[in-house]
């Protein structure tokens, strides 16, 4: 075994010998076909189902095919599609292909991450990599210092959310493949920004899947909402294993990302007795042993099952994050989201209340939605392993019409939505364009070349509004207007209303990042003070044996309130008033005993614990 590149696939060793490997253990013959010069080169049968060649007849470059009993298929385990995935394969030389990455680059602990999730297609006019490169210097002043990237293996065409990708290994050429990647974790690397990449290990997508071909990749064991599950613990199924973990070992190790988020581990499926996740951890783990870098887990589960978040060496599946939902449904509830859907098991102030300390609003209690007893308490998990937002793709995206908190709620509840999100004693994140109050929607668009498949998606999409949406049409996912509606018009960034929300983020951002009470995560040190009749909650942010803290006071109530100080802290100074056009304060607090915090607004202050 190869430590220093994949294991899996075409790769090049120091010496520029291709080195092939490829899992196909139903065939009965494989051989690569160069389609320049329409040389054929068999490759060796091996154990378990493995077929090997080294070679000097391939150089970077080369287009090839992979011949599967005279079956003429893209490589499974490709880096690149240039001609799409229908198209051959592109020979890629990672260990050569690289763009030196900055070696006094440190990646951040999960506490201190301050998360920028975005759509490369539709982050900029461009929809490149390069064009997220061009903005750099606007994050670095926003304040954020992690973006995370939609997924980025190859898709059909040029628009999609980036959840049909058919090859995990190769990066969507419409954004700049393979060296455009590099090149953005470089320059990100350069400015102190932490790069995180969404894998998709639980489907692949419907056009351009031919990994059943080469072995049972898929099993009818299990079913998810996009068909059979993959393969991870029946018949056949170490080198789909060690497959997926290739993919997670290779953007750490090649492209030097940072972090990874898993989408929707809930749909894996292994009742193995090694979960694929503990394998992926275990083996991330070796790699930052051998490489020095520091690299994250991040899951999205809907199942408030602290296994998941949980170390293996205690029989959990060792991931070191996760996002919440249940924290975004209580906050939207709190601030007007009617209450259908999956909005329906939320009541708004008490469950955000409840989600503040304890992550999960459902922890063992009965879910109608679910129509089920749900959730287990994450007692012991610090807060830096949940991950809270207003907005994301997903809760975006399944609006029918996109959209996005600007365009549903008032200047003065933006803010306060933000602030309810960046106090948590969780690490936030927040959505492309959230921090200057874009009203573009974000809509589902694809480009797939097969009719009858468009139409499924079509009606799919409209199935899925049902629950929330009884009036109106979905706008058209195969459209390009679909996919233009939805970049980011920056020209209005700087528009006065636009202005004034940036500013404020900013500022919050900055609190974020200076504040140790909020910086630490502490959920411990966190303490929640619910005012039903006011519609306000009030939030101590403290450390663990500190005597001072950071004192939270969010008014959802459309008046004006007037909110007891909890019982022993004394406040010291205003750091930050929502309310305010301009951040400008007395530089101490007299004696108070009540706080009074205008509608729809927030405060922070600096205090004392008396």
């Amino acid at each position: 075994m190869h430590l220093n590149i994949r294991n899996i696939g075409l790769n090049f060793d120091k010496d520029g010998v291709a080195l092939l490997k490829v899992w196909a253990p139903i065939a009965t013959s494989l051989s690569i076909l160069l389609e320049e010069t329409s040389v054929i080169l068999k490759l060796q049968i091996e154990q378990h189902g493995y077929w090997t060649l080294q070679t000097d007849q391939i150089k970077p470059g080369d287009l090839y095919w992979v011949m599967l009993d005279d079956e003429k298929l893209p490589d499974p385990a490709s880096l690149s599609q240039p001609k799409g995935v229908h198209g051959p394969s592109k020979a890629v030389d990672l260990l050569h292909y690289v763009i030196p990455d900055d070696n006094k680059w440190v990646n951040y602990p999960l506490n201190e991450y301050l998360i920028y999730e975005l759509h490369t297609g539709t982050f900029s006019q461009q929809g490149t990599f390069e064009g997220i490169i061009q903005q750099l210097d606007y994050l670095n002043e926003l304040g954020i210092n992690a973006i995370e990237l939609m997924p980025i293996a190859s898709f059909p065409a040029e628009r999609n959310w980036g959840y049909d990708g058919v090859f995990p290994f190769a990066v969507q050429e419409s954004y700049g493949g393979a060296a455009g990647l590099k090149a953005l974790v470089k320059a990100c690397h350069d400015k102190g920004i932490a790069v995180i990449l969404d894998v998709v290990y639980n489907h692949m997508g419907p056009e351009g899947n031919y990994l059943p071909k080469f072995g049972p990749y898929f099993t009818e064991q299990y079913h998810t909402p996009w068909g059979s599950a993959i393969n991870f613990d029946d018949n056949g199924c170490d080198g789909v294993r060690e497959f997926f973990i290739e993919n997670a070992l290779m953007w750490f190790r090649d492209f030097h990302i940072d972090a990874l988020r898993l989408d929707a581990v809930h749909a894996i499926k292994d009742l193995g007795a090694v979960h694929i996740l503990q394998e992926i951890s275990r083996r991330t783990a070796i790699l930052s042993a051998q490489t020095g870098r520091v690299h994250h887990l991040i899951a999205e589960s809907d199942l408030n099952d602290p296994r998941y978040i949980s170390n293996i060496q205690n029989n959990g599946l060792g991931m070191d994050s996760q996002w919440i939902d249940e924290f975004h449904h209580a906050l939207r509830v709190t601030a007007g989201e009617p209450r259908r859907g999956y909005y329906s098991d939320f009541n708004g102030l008490e469950d955000l209340a409840k989600s503040y300390k304890d992550a999960y609003v459902y922890t063992g209690t009965y879910s109608e939605e679910r129509n089920r007893t749900f959730g287990k308490e994450a007692t012991g998990h610090p807060g830096k392993q949940f991950i809270v937002f207003s907005q994301n793709h997903d809760q975006i995206g399944n609006r029918m019409l996109g959209e996005r908190s600007a365009a549903l709620y008032s200047p003065n509840l933006l803010k306060l939505i933000a602030a309810a999100v960046f106090s948590a004693p969780f690490v936030p994140m927040l959505f492309m364009g959230e921090e200057w109050g874009s009203e573009d929607p974000f809509l589902y668009f694809v480009s797939h070349g097969d009719p009858e498949l468009v139409e499924q998606v079509r009606k799919g999409r409209k199935d899925e509004f049902a629950a929330m949406h009884s009036e109106g049409e979905a706008p058209d996912p195969q459209s390009e207007e679909t996919f233009n509606k939805s970049k980011l018009k920056w020209n209005l960034r700087t528009e006065s209303k636009y202005a004034t929300l940036f500013e404020f983020y900013k500022a919050l951002i900055s609190l974020r990042k200076n504040n140790l009470y909020l910086k630490m995560c502490d959920r411990e040190a966190t303490h929640v003070h619910l005012h039903k009749d006011q519609n306000s909650i009030i939030l101590e942010r403290g450390l663990t044996g500190s005597s001072d803290l950071l004192l939270c006071v969010l008014n959802f109530s459309k008046n004006p309130e007037n909110l007891p100080i909890p019982k022993g802290v004394n406040l010291n100074q205003m750091l930050l008033n929502s309310s305010l056009e301009r951040q400008e304060y007395s530089a101490t607090i007299g004696p108070i005993s009540t706080i009074h915090v205008q509608p729809e607004s927030f405060i922070a202050y600096s205090a004392t614990y008396v």
